[in-house]
């Protein structure tokens, strides 16, 4: 008898994180390796956050919380989304969960049921397709090329919507590619929305607050106030705040919806970490001027890794508005052999090969639905970068 679940069968272990972990087993072993995987910002969390923590922990509040939130996060979050994207939503209208990923599973959980659709812009974060699978659900992924700048068109949205679709995931800033939608470009898929009424949107805005140039941020809710009744808005403080490891994300929108996520988390993981709840207060609450000195370092390293691989043969590097990836095109260099005798015939082994025989690591483009490409995280040191960059250019540079 087959000891594992069916549910299995549907899913895969996260690409990104494999890399990862690869990168550091080959450090372990002696290996130079520059691991360019990880979607983690290399700042440390702001003091007056960790003061906030420490002090939480004198006073005792070391206990079990509210299944999703404590009340004064709970509120922070309310007066975030008025601040930030001019929102109004309750306490009631919020779920806390132990980071954006268990938020997300919760409502694909809690709406999803067999045969519904979930559509999907690809490229795409690589956790959105596997979720939905999990949760039962179907998801229809929508390639939007190099060519259209990693960004779904109002047609092809139209287009993918079927009586079956439950939800559409977006995602802007980007991961992994940091295209942004502009207002404009927003409004024209609401306007599709709007003509669909029994489609819900979650917005993934994770990346809100890392963004670039002119580049203006705006969610859907906010473009569109006829979606605000079926807009999951979906935020957390790991990438803006540098909280990675303190998990801590949440979600705004349709009581009915919170409240059946809410069920799912009472018997999953129960509430998030006490300390990082109130960790987080101090970070939606607290001096946010942090936030444009971090922009300005990762906008510096952006044009520093988008001219480095530019200048790499075979490899084409939009500009990204936001996040801290790019996500290049190698399609030049598909059918070549590397140096090191490798074929690249794909991404995937583009990647391999890059690593094995320059010790840089990045993710494949397969996983993130969109090929042939891959992505870089330029959420490390400037030294580490420019030497990543003249790796990849040597590596390519040996293909032929």
């Amino acid at each position: 008898m087959d000891q594992l679940s069916a549910t299995l069968t549907r899913v895969k272990p996260s690409p990104t994180i494999a890399v990862t972990t690869m990168a550091a087993e080959l450090k372990a072993q002696g290996r130079d390796v520059i691991g360019l995987g990880a979607g983690e910002p290399d700042f440390d969390t702001p003091d007056n956050i960790k003061a906030a923590a420490k002090a939480a922990i004198d006073a005792g509040k070391t206990k079990y919380t509210a299944v999703d939130g404590i009340p004064e996060l709970k509120q922070a979050i309310c007066d975030k989304f008025k601040r930030d994207n001019n929102l109004t939503y309750t306490p009631s209208q919020v779920s806390v969960g132990t980071g954006g990923k268990q938020v997300l599973y919760n409502a694909l959980m809690a709406t999803l049921n067999p045969g519904d659709e979930v559509i999907i812009p690809a490229p795409y974060w690589v956790s959105y397709p596997d979720m939905v699978l999990l949760a039962g659900g179907t998801p229809v992924t929508v390639e939007c090329g190099i060519e259209q700048g990693f960004k779904m068109s109002p047609r092809q949205l139209d287009d993918a919507i079927t009586d079956k679709t439950k939800w559409l995931i977006f995602n802007s800033p980007s991961n992994p590619t940091g295209a942004g939608y502009s207002r404009e470009e927003l409004k024209a898929l609401t306007d599709v929305l709007v003509h669909h009424p029994h489609v819900m949107v979650m917005s993934d805005d994770m990346y809100e607050h890392l963004r670039f140039g002119s580049f203006e941020f705006c969610t859907p809710a906010e473009v569109e106030p006829e979606l605000y009744d079926r807009t999951l808005t979906v935020n957390g403080v790991s990438k803006a705040y540098a909280m990675t490891g303190w998990r801590i994300g949440y979600a705004a929108g349709p009581e009915k919806i919170i409240g059946a996520m809410r069920k799912i988390q009472s018997q999953s993981t129960s509430n998030p970490c006490s300390i990082s709840q109130w960790a987080a207060v101090e970070a939606l609450n607290g001096p946010q001027d942090f936030l444009k000195e971090w922009c300005a370092v990762f906008e510096r390293r952006r044009d520093l890794v988008v001219e480095g691989l530019n200048g790499a043969k075979g490899v084409t590097c939009p500009v990204p508005d936001g996040a801290f990836y790019v996500y290049p095109s190698i399609a030049e260099l598909i059918g070549m052999v590397s140096a090191g005798g490798a074929a690249i015939d794909s991404d995937e082994a583009f990647a391999k090969a890059l690593l094995e025989e320059e010790g840089v690591a990045v993710v494949f483009g397969a996983a993130f639905g969109v090929s042939p490409c891959f992505r870089v995280s330029y959420a490390t040191s400037d030294a580490a970068l420019e030497e990543a960059c003249t790796r990849i250019r040597r590596f390519c540079a040996g293909c032929s």
